[in-house]
């Protein structure tokens, strides 16, 4: 079986065990008890080379006396001072699993979690403590300890580890997609992050995200370090996050990759927790068109230096805050709502005027609909880069880079669309390329491919041709298909229209089956 079938496999069968459950609550059962196995197995791999260590008379570490060498296999620096976390003897997975079948085995899972943030203080207040609840059915969960605790088994420690870290992204993704609607709050999905990540490449330095969720642009910012063979201490990791379940779930998906980060619990907009970063690269999803975002305490805010943002609206907030954040060569992408491109109300077209005559836009993609989980509203990414006249790459500071990737990605249910590789390799090839399009070498010192427009996908325009346009920032104006960019805002505003009535159908055909499943099961079919 491949990792891709055992993590369908996996999900299935834990979707199951749900039952009436609402997906939102079991999410953090699910993921609490899968980051319980990733520690406990990390700590037993440690625990089982120490042991190897101290039982071995050949070995500089030997210890003869019984008592004493147990006494250095639960010491708890011995297993910090390697990064891994100590778990206790009754949070051990093992101990755990063998009374899975006990009435008591919530209770006990409750304990082993405070037991665990105890001896870790970084893990203070992460854990869930919901295992106890009377509403829990516990036989569910003696089950749901059982499948869990086959992952991973038979592996190494470290193909363990990997596993259930994959597993644990996988089924934030799924769970993403059962929530619907609210799933998009702490889950923006893989082949957008990817794509964001290809394009910014950020090998070393400062990586910022402001509305991090669950930490999603890190960990992909992670492995397109280790698909690189970099080092991951090269980057330092800041994010922060609004909810603090979110925020939770973050510090888990963080901590089970290995991930170094500083995760911060608070509203960004409102109360920065790092009024003093400069970031190298920021990559952030912010919630779009958020109307309730306490603008009037913030009219002074220093970081308005292209505008105050119209109270009703926060996407100019957002993108002036990440603005802000940008260290004097750092990078940015952005994903907003496609109506940061066009609007002029509040004045908005002033202040994308003045980030484009400030030379801070570097390339705008348009993505295709139906990508996101929480909302069909069409979306586009924001590249942002200071000091574009003389960084590594070429002078770019005359023109800006449209992409219009509308017609990409592939169905992968009724709902939702993915960018596939190919696709993503497409868009970054091509903004790598324009990026690099006079310099000796490309990106990875390998020779440069001569970027060319290509009609309908992707044009270099320059800034004189994006003020004849009023400022407005919609690839497809430039990429010549003006004949249909002419109703262009009608037509988006029809696309979201559209795309929201199909939510509301399609939720109203998952809530009519979960209606006639209720009834079935009482005997009554309709």
């Amino acid at each position: 079986m491949t990792d891709t079938q055992l993590e369908k496999t996996l999900w299935s069968t834990a979707d199951k065990l749900r039952a009436n459950m609402d997906a939102a609550e079991y999410k953090h059962v699910v993921l609490g008890l899968i980051f319980l196995k990733y520690i406990s197995d990390a700590f037993e791999a440690r625990h089982q080379q120490l042991d190897q260590e101290l039982s071995d008379p050949s070995s500089d570490y030997y210890v003869a006396e019984p008592a004493a060498r147990y006494n250095t296999l639960e010491d708890r620096d011995e297993y910090t001072a390697e990064n891994v976390y100590y778990v206790p003897p009754s949070a051990r997975w093992k101990h755990l699993q063998s009374h899975a079948k006990l009435p008591t085995i919530g209770t006990e899972l409750d304990e082993a979690m405070e037991a665990i943030e105890r001896d870790n203080p970084r893990l203070k207040g992460v854990l869930p403590k919901i295992y106890g609840r009377p509403t829990l059915d516990k036989m569910r969960l003696g089950q749901l300890i059982d499948l869990i605790g086959t992952i991973g088994m038979g592996g190494s420690g470290h193909m363990s580890k990997d596993l259930l870290g994959r597993v644990y992204e996988y089924f934030l993704g799924q769970f993403a997609d059962a929530e619907g609607k609210k799933g998009g709050q702490f889950y923006t999905p893989g082949s957008i992050v990817r794509l964001m990540v290809e394009m910014l490449e950020p090998y070393q330095g400062r990586i910022y995200d402001g509305a991090c969720g669950s930490g999603g642009m890190f960990v992909q910012s992670d492995k397109f370090i280790e698909e690189h063979r970099g080092r991951k201490d090269a980057i330092s990791v800041f994010g922060q996050e609004s909810n603090p379940t979110t925020h939770r779930l973050a510090r888990m998906n963080l901590a089970i990759r290995g991930i170094e980060a500083t995760i911060e619990l608070g509203d960004t907009l409102l109360h920065d927790a790092f009024p003093d970063l400069k970031a190298d690269f920021v990559l952030a999803n912010p919630p779009f068109n958020i109307s309730d975002w306490n603008g009037e305490q913030l009219r002074d805010d220093r970081r308005w230096k292209y505008g105050v943002p119209p109270l009703g609206n926060a996407n100019f907030a957002w993108l002036q805050h990440f603005v802000h954040k940008l260290s004097p060569k750092g990078r940015g992408g952005i994903v907003l709502a496609n109506g940061s491109m066009t609007s002029a109300s509040g004045g908005e077209d002033a202040m994308r005027r003045e980030l484009v005559q400030a030379n801070l836009v570097d390339c705008m993609v348009a993505l295709p609909t139906q990508l996101f989980f929480n909302t069909q509203i069409p979306a586009c990414i924001w590249f942002l880069a200071r000091d574009r006249a003389s960084n590594p790459q070429r002078d770019r500071s005359k023109e800006i880079l449209f992409i219009d990737a509308r017609q990409l990605g592939t169905m992968i249910s009724r709902r939702n669309r993915e960018l596939t590789e190919t696709d993503i390799r497409r868009v970054a090839d091509v903004y790598h390329n324009w990026r690099c399009q006079s310099a000796s070498v490309g990106p990875n010192g390998e020779p440069p491919v001569t970027y060319l427009d290509e009609p309908g996908f992707c044009r270099a325009a320059s800034i004189e041709e994006v003020e004849a346009h009023g400022f407005v920032l919609t690839p497809g104006r430039y990429v010549g298909t003006e004949d249909v960019e002419e109703n262009e805002e009608y037509e988006e505003l029809l696309q979201e229209l559209g795309a929201e009535l199909a939510t509301q159908l399609a939720e109203s055909a998952q809530l009519e089956d979960k209606i006639r499943q209720s009834l079935l099961s009482v005997g009554i079919t309709i």
